[in-house]
């Protein structure tokens, strides 16, 4: 049986740029002569970019012990004082030690860029396992913009062949004085206005202004033949400067290709 030709010219689409299987999530042994893998030093420059470019992103906790929980300043019995219904504190058994995973808004501030500035909500699970001591990683995923232009490589903008990362560290409160006068919370707003609705002070919920301080770094630039897959020092993340992340482009954005064929950032040329 013959193979429809449009079949045939999809199937070689399929494989044309397709990495080897078994370098779908580890790098090769030895340098790719297709590609070239950015170091660690340009993969945390494009991660802080994505950091900028990103708002949202999903936070991760573990969920207490029942003993820890107990001992939260947070507890049921605290947070039952602002008449919220008793089904939302009531969680199943045996969740002590399980991860869980929630949508939630942060900004890039100065004057710690590189550990993201959130609006910790009390009432929220998030917010409820750190303060009973779980640590959090905060995960994000590039996503092309609507502007990238076609392409005929079904791999180009691959989910699987994103850019996408997580950042593990913990909740740091940021003191008042620092969001007033550095203007921590107009950073916010820019990138959430509807977020002043639950801004410190309001009628809703209780609030607090804290920031993820990044301990480690786990990043995958997408397919291991041909983007660097591993862990980024904490010192290579905090230490991008904001020149290297306005000229950093990826995949999708106006001048990728200039600076995708530069071998270091010394070489890419005003984009």
């Amino acid at each position: 049986m013959l193979l429809p030709i449009a079949l045939i010219s999809l199937l070689h689409l399929a494989t044309s740029s397709a990495p080897p299987p078994q370098h779908v999530f580890s790098n090769p042994s030895t340098p790719s002569e297709q590609y070239h893998i950015p170091t660690v030093h340009e993969s945390a420059i494009l991660a802080r970019r994505i950091l900028n470019l990103s708002s949202i992103a999903t936070l991760s906790t573990v969920f207490p012990s029942q003993k820890e929980n107990a001992h939260s300043p947070l507890s049921t019995q605290h947070m039952l004082q602002e008449d919220t219904p008793q089904a939302l504190w009531d969680t199943p058994d045996g969740l002590s030690g399980a991860p869980i995973g929630l949508m939630d808004y942060y900004a890039s501030c100065f004057p710690q860029p590189s550990n993201p500035t959130i609006l910790a909500i009390s009432i929220a699970t998030t917010f409820r396992n750190t303060q009973a001591g779980s640590n959090v990683t905060l995960s994000l995923r590039y996503h092309p913009p609507s502007t990238a232009p076609p392409s005929d490589d079904i791999y180009t903008y691959s989910p699987a062949n994103m850019p996408r990362f997580s950042l593990i560290g913990y909740i740091e409160p940021i003191p008042i004085e620092e969001v007033l006068e550095l203007g921590v919370w107009v950073c916010f707003l820019q990138r959430h206005p509807d977020a002043e609705a639950w801004f410190p002070g309001n009628k809703i919920h209780e609030s607090e202004w804290v920031r993820l301080v990044v301990r480690d770094v786990y990043w995958i630039g997408g397919f291991g033949d041909r983007a660097y897959i591993g862990w980024i020092p904490e010192h290579e993340w905090k230490g991008v400067q904001d020149w290297e992340i306005e000229k950093a482009r990826l995949v999708g954005e106006e001048g990728y290709k200039a600076y995708l064929s530069s071998k270091s950032l010394d070489d890419v040329e005003e984009l």
